[in-house]
């Protein structure tokens, strides 16, 4: 089944780059491009694509304006944020605007295909790294929390969870690869900090997607955490 795709992305350069990665992939096809928000509108008009590709920072309206507006209009179509920027506040404002996934531009090209495939398919992606950034926010929380409120509070209570692992459902290497997800690692940091290899650690997180019964590895870490299967670093 191909996914129909249209990129906004006002850098010309890294827009035919990652055109080039993307059309050496069968299973997608780029039916256009545009450079600033406003054209994505027309374009998803025009086209009806599946997923749309689209630059945060853009000089007349901006990627998080245009994922308001195109999904109000278009609520159908699926959007992956492109973004330079890590900080939480970002990520917040891209994914109430009702984007289903946010990239950083240092992502390679295993990531971009990952992520495209996910959000076709109805899921969600987050960059690890992000997931990262999210997960040391919640830890922020939590101690702002105990400073206002006490060691009673909710927040402290999830913080106290004694950690253990999910035996009863993956292996003991898929715990650790759980692990390493929850503190943003790649699947090239995973390989790297395993001594596994990166086709090996795919193998490995399609099958704790698959037993947790969730559609991408931000769902994972996120349920991992509220049942203390994770340390929080």
């Amino acid at each position: 089944m191909t996914t129909n795709i249209i990129l906004i992305d006002d850098h010309k350069l890294f827009r035919e780059g990652v055109k080039r990665i993307l059309e050496l992939e069968s299973e997608f096809n780029v039916l256009a491009e545009g450079d600033d928000g406003s054209m994505a509108i027309e374009l998803v008009k025009k086209h009806k694509p599946d997923v749309v590709l689209m630059d945060i920072n853009m000089p007349s309206v901006n990627g998080v304006e245009a994922t308001s507006e195109l999904l109000n209009t278009y609520p159908g179509v699926k959007v992956i944020i492109l973004s330079i920027h890590d900080d939480e506040n970002y990520v917040t404002h891209a994914l109430k605007s009702g984007a289903q996934g946010y990239l950083l531009k240092e992502m390679d090209s295993d990531a971009l295909i990952e992520a495209i495939t996910v959000v076709s398919e109805g899921g969600s992606y987050l960059h690890p790294k992000v997931t990262h950034n999210l997960v040391k926010e919640y830890r922020r929380l939590i101690s702002e929390e105990d400073a206002l409120y006490g060691s009673d509070n909710t927040l402290s209570k999830l913080k106290k969870i004694d950690h253990r692992k999910p035996l009863h459902l993956l292996t003991r290497r898929e715990c650790q690869v759980l692990q390493l997800l929850a503190e943003g690692k790649s699947n090239k940091g995973i390989s790297e900090s395993l001594y596994i290899s990166e086709k090996t650690v795919k193998n490995h997180v399609s099958s704790i997607l698959q037993k947790m019964k969730v559609k991408d590895r931000t769902q994972a870490v996120v349920i991992a955490i509220k049942k203390g299967w994770v340390e929080i670093l």
